[in-house]
């Protein structure tokens, strides 16, 4: 049965498979001496701009750890949604390899505004007080929602101001540049994001991301920061060739609106049952909901599904690039028995 728990748990597109077979027809140089990287490096530098640097990294957390050290200094704060990736749901890693302290911003919907940001940036030049230093992105945020152009423009607007950096994860852009049709770098070079993660394996990849430094000033200290991470694979080839496939005649964009199409159709589906209650708007391809208890229980006996906000009942729902009409039909119909089950 196929998992709507998580985007982590769908499979490896074929063309990636392919990919990684082929890499592993011969012996070629290690830690990304190869040509393998090369050709990835090439055709991540066309998606965003001509002097980026790709960094692949085996994990999303590995990325966030080794691009917060590159911007960030011990004495430093991170700002970030108080939902953010960072802040709850990575174990302590990021603090633990910055030394920074984290200061979450409450928000509605996931999305830093620069309203919000303004009454953290204080104690400039107060020995006393961590920096603010660091403004921390998630696109798609961690509640589903998505930032347009223009209200990253002005964050990093507001952050550059204050001499602050900006950094995007980037796990889900795949699936915020498809819904709002617009292409990588118009979502961060061209909003003056610093660097950012290029998410791969919530998008069809095995176990790669990327970290993309926009700000060339940052490069060379990047690579030794990646080492010391230990996030520099070995056999990077078999990274980075999953990268070639991704990005070869925009399997990155057609998986991502595969996973964004059936999250829509998800929630036409689940929308005819009165019962069901949407937290917040269904943007990429995460649902969040409610629904009564009983019902839940009863769901949760056919599919495993996080529960986002277990005191309230709130259940998070995710597609994936290989989710179809037909299993979203039958998790709706598993749904709509449960719901009469309760009743």
């Amino acid at each position: 049965m196929r998992s709507f728990a998580s985007d982590n748990n769908s499979g490896i597109h074929p063309s990636v498979m392919e990919a990684l077979a082929k890499a592993n027809n011969d012996h070629a140089l290690g830690y990304g001496d190869d040509g393998w990287t090369r050709e990835a490096e090439r055709a991540v530098r066309k998606e965003f701009t001509p002097d980026s640097l790709p960094l692949f990294v085996f994990n999303g957390t590995g990325a966030n750890t080794v691009a917060l050290q590159l911007v960030a200094r011990p004495y430093q704060s991170i700002l970030c949604a108080e939902t953010a990736h960072i802040y709850v749901d990575e174990c302590g890693a990021p603090v633990k390899a910055t030394g920074c302290q984290i200061r979450p911003i409450e928000t509605p919907d996931g999305k830093l505004t620069p309203e919000r940001i303004e009454p953290f940036l204080t104690g400039f030049g107060d020995q006393h007080h961590s920096q603010p230093g660091v403004i921390y992105l998630s696109e798609c945020t961690e509640l589903g929602t998505i930032y347009s152009p223009q209200e990253l423009r002005a964050v990093t607007a507001l952050a550059h101001e204050h001499g602050l950096r900006v950094y995007m994860d980037g796990a889900r852009i795949a699936n915020a540049a498809a819904a709002l049709d617009v292409s990588l770098r118009e979502l961060t070079a061209d909003c003056g994001i610093d660097l950012l993660t290029f998410g791969g394996t919530k998008n069809g990849l095995l176990n790669a991301e990327c970290i993309v430094v926009l700000d060339p000033s940052l490069a060379r200290e990047a690579l030794y920061i990646r080492k010391q991470s230990a996030q520099l694979a070995s056999k990077m080839r078999f990274l980075s060739c999953q990268y070639t496939a991704y990005l070869k005649e925009g399997l990155w964009l057609s998986n991502a609106r595969q996973a964004n199409a059936m999250a829509r159709l998800l929630y036409t589906q689940l929308s005819n049952f009165p019962e069901i209650r949407f937290s917040h708007p269904v943007e990429s391809n995460q649902l969040f909901l409610t629904m009564p208890r009983k019902a839940a229980d009863r769901l949760l006996e056919s599919y495993f599904l996080y529960f986002w906000n277990e005191s309230a009942g709130e259940l998070r729902i995710v597609t994936s690039f290989d989710t179809t009409e037909e299993d979203v039909a039958t998790f709706t119909e598993i749904v709509k028995e449960a719901l009469e089950a309760a009743r």
